[in-house]
């Protein structure tokens, strides 16, 4: 069994930026504990840095996937027979439905660190989310696989 004819898989990962930022949270660490000694401000490097590390790494664990007939984005699952139409975003669109124009009913997967979005209307008269905004790295290649799916389980 196929389960989707374009398969989708993203991971909406962190940038490398935010990794030295987490090692200048555990060098702040380091240096608010020099007073204590060089075991505290060896403390205070590693645990700050890990810790830093541990939420960079959970902001940036969502993934977003298309098998088996279901988008599954973070933690929503919609099958893809309860999606219409998908618009590609644009980093000047998607920063407006991030904004202005976003429904407050609507399911937002939001990554700000990533400027591209992909925007699905939901068509279940039984779901009140209008639409899905998708943080996306390749909107084009999620909107196809979406598609994909669509076509492949009616």
């Amino acid at each position: 069994m196929q389960l989707s004819a374009t398969p989708y898989e993203e991971r909406l990962t962190a940038p490398r930026s935010w990794w030295l930022v987490s090692f200048l949270v555990g060098v702040s660490f380091a240096l608010i504990l020099l007073p204590f000694g060089t075991l505290p401000l060896l403390g205070g490097l590693v645990g700050g840095t890990a810790a830093a590390a541990v939420v960079a790494s959970a902001y940036g664990s969502p993934r977003i996937r298309v098998v088996g007939g279901f988008l599954i984005a973070g933690e929503a699952k919609v099958p893809v027979t309860a999606l219409g139409a998908a618009e590609v975003l644009d980093a000047e669109e998607a920063r407006a439905w991030r904004t202005y124009k976003a429904d407050t009913r609507a399911f937002l997967l939001l990554r700000a660190y990533i400027p591209t979005a992909l925007k699905v209307e939901v068509t279940d008269p039984q779901d009140p989310t209008p639409y899905l905004y998708l943080s996306t790295r390749e909107p084009e290649r999620l909107a196809a696989a979406i598609e994909a799916a669509r076509t492949a389980h009616p």
